[in-house]
């Protein structure tokens, strides 16, 4: 079981998980929509978009908040010696991977992505096929680089699942992080295989309910139980 000075220092990593996945949630609303695979359908609207850039910030600031916080986690619950601290030490790797390859993504969507959309719709005639085939290229590597990073913080998610049931943790805590981390593991593979489908749009959502339903109750445990403490103490002192 957790001591009251372990769970106080998983306060902050659950504020910034739960911060960040609800941030992530609420500003990739306004992230341009349509069907993604029809490519000049979807170019045409995100070269319309004037607020992309502040959009993918925004993911990338949710993103680094949940994945700096499952870091901390991993750090704060790694045994001393033995398998697990392999294992923990394992985990903060696979969140780090996943940071360097979201803002890798947002590299190549929030920036590359945008000025070739903004190139193809301002061309001239003459231009438009090879302005088209260069945004496509574009695509094609978002498609790759948002494969492997969903593929890279599912893995992680999927070791928390093994350290937190260690340091005796919710079971059912643990099954909503595994659902989170297998739907980015099913978004991962449909990204790197078909693209943006409908498919891959339904992992999201399974994603954000498991994950919002797992950090909530995480943060509930951080936070009520050192409340629980500091209650049960002042009355021994008083």
């Amino acid at each position: 079981m957790l001591t009251d000075t372990t769970r106080q220092a998983l306060r902050l990593p659950a504020f910034a998980m739960l911060a960040g996945q609800t941030l992530y949630i609420v500003i990739t609303q306004l992230h341009a929509g349509g069907e993604a695979n029809d490519h000049h359908h979807i170019f045409e609207t995100y070269a319309e978009n004037g607020i992309w850039t502040a959009v993918h910030l925004g993911q990338f600031i949710g993103i680094a908040a949940i994945l700096a916080g499952m870091a901390a986690v991993f750090l704060t619950l790694e045994p001393r010696t033995g398998t697990m601290k392999a294992v923990a030490a394992f985990g903060v790797g696979l969140s780090v991977a996943a940071l360097a390859l979201y803002g890798a993504l947002q590299a190549v969507d929030g920036v590359a992505l945008k000025q070739t959309v903004n190139a193809w719709a301002a061309a001239a005639d003459a231009e438009k096929t090879a302005r088209f085939a260069s945004a496509e290229s574009i695509r094609w590597l978002e498609w790759g680089m948002r494969s492997y990073h969903d593929i890279a913080m599912g893995l992680a998610l999927v070791i928390l699942v093994r350290v937190m049931k260690r340091a005796g943790l919710s079971i059912g805590m643990a099954f909503l992080i595994g659902v989170s981390g297998l739907a980015l593991l099913a978004q991962g593979w449909i990204a790197g295989t078909e693209g943006f489908t409908s498919a891959q749009s339904l992992a999201i959502v399974i994603g954000w309910a498991a994950s919002l339903a797992w950090m909530v109750w995480f943060a509930m445990t951080a936070w009520s139980t050192i409340a629980s403490g500091e209650s049960q103490a002042s009355e021994a002192t008083a």
